[in-house]
């Protein structure tokens, strides 16, 4: 069984920075591909980017390409979203996963083991 545990979140104003963690016990870690999405209030769960099991490629939503940085420390079991520029539309829970399929994955159903989320909030 792996567990995955987010932090970092917070609230911050518009043009703020936050780096966000995923903290991930157990044995799947280092093999995977993870990804972190985001769910707004009212809104679907929506893809934001993911990372290859050794963090050789990335793939970004477009919303965020520039401003946010996905990361993997292996040796930590941790993976990190550095999110630089935020906009009060970044405005969401954060969730990690790991990819079940192949990567590129973009859809919520191409991930297992989902963390409990931190939530994000800009202020304009």
């Amino acid at each position: 069984q792996v567990q995955l545990v987010e932090s970092g979140g917070g609230l911050v104003q518009a043009g703020d920075s936050l780096r966000l963690s995923c903290a991930a016990s157990g044995r799947f870690f280092r093999g995977y591909a993870m990804g972190w999405f985001r769910q707004a209030p009212g809104k679907e769960r929506e893809f934001v980017t993911s990372i290859t099991w050794n963090g050789g490629s990335t793939d970004y939503t477009d919303s965020v390409k520039g401003r946010f940085t996905i990361s993997r420390d292996n040796a930590k079991n941790t993976m990190y979203l550095q999110m630089n520029n935020l906009r009060p539309e970044d405005t969401a829970v954060y969730y990690c996963a790991i990819i079940r399929s192949t990567w590129p994955a973009r859809s919520p159903s191409e991930y297992a083991y989902w963390g409990q989320g931190t939530q994000v909030t800009v202020s304009s």
